[in-house]
């Protein structure tokens, strides 16, 4: 256990992560890690989402003096990179797009607390009345039984349109990545353009936001870009760790001209 896990309290860590990687410890029927800056504003988001029927979000219990948050702990399987097959299956992808759509449709409910200072770093540039999480990767969803069944850090979550937390949510998991990109976290031969379809239909889009999905797509993949170069020239060692890992700044240049390549590949698949 790390100084920090000790400090914490006698825990099991909980593996996964960037950011909080070794600091994320269950604690029998809690979670401890890192609190965001916005949590108090964020747990009072999630409570109210429960009480419009989405419990597939973590239960805020409360905030310690040394600034990490409680949470309880949500039971299931949480694939982890190189991602399993398991976990990429086209039952799975459906289910994660129902999840997606329940909360959102829950969030349409929830007013966003307009004097919080949300995070900008994945946040949709358009803005919107809903609070998006901005980081559906398969490591922030909780699967049951093969089932998406909740979703897991928060701590990017902003207002935005619900099409930007999809095609966030596509590039992770259709995934929206060239063949050589995709061959280091996810399992070969999955079908981009099908998968991309799939997560459309479980999610529902309507016919104009399947036509708006891919450019949304390769705008999302520019702020994530931006993301990891900001990171990276902050001096965040997690960050400029990864880049180096998965091919620096070329892979990100491969996977925009793939996108651009494909679009029309992509447009007919969501509209056939």
């Amino acid at each position: 256990m790390t100084a920090e896990g000790a400090a914490a309290g006698e825990g099991r860590e909980l593996a996964g992560g960037t950011v909080n990687a070794g600091a994320v410890f269950r604690r029998g029927a809690l979670v401890e890690r890192p609190a965001p800056r916005t949590a108090r504003a964020l747990h009072r988001h999630l409570l109210a989402l429960r009480e419009h029927g989405f419990d597939g979000a973590p239960l805020p219990v409360g905030l310690t003096a040394d600034g990490r948050e409680r949470l309880a702990f949500l039971p299931g399987d949480v694939p982890l990179p190189p991602f399993p097959s398991w976990a990429m299956s086209e039952p799975a992808l459906g289910s994660v797009g129902v999840l997606l759509r329940r909360l959102h449709e829950a969030g349409a409910a929830v007013a966003v607390d307009p004097r919080t200072e949300w995070p900008r770093d994945l946040a949709d540039p358009h803005g919107g009345t809903i609070l998006c999480h901005n980081d559906v990767s398969p490591d922030n969803v909780v699967f049951r039984d093969g089932r998406a069944a909740a979703l897991i850090d928060f701590d990017l979550a902003a207002p935005g349109r619900p099409l930007w937390d999809v095609a966030m949510t596509a590039r992770y998991w259709a995934p929206m990545l060239d063949p050589e990109s995709a061959a280091a976290l996810y399992p070969a031969g999955l079908d981009a353009p099908a998968r991309l379809r799939v997560l459309a239909d479980s999610y529902g889009l309507s016919e104009r936001e399947r036509a708006e999905l891919p450019a949304v797509i390769e705008q999302t993949t520019e702020i994530c870009r931006a993301f990891v170069a900001r990171r990276v020239t902050e001096g965040d060692p997690a960050h400029a760790r990864m880049l180096v890992e998965r091919g620096g700044w070329r892979r990100w240049d491969r996977i925009r001209k793939w996108l651009v390549a494909h679009r029309e590949t992509f447009t007919d698949a969501l509209l056939r």
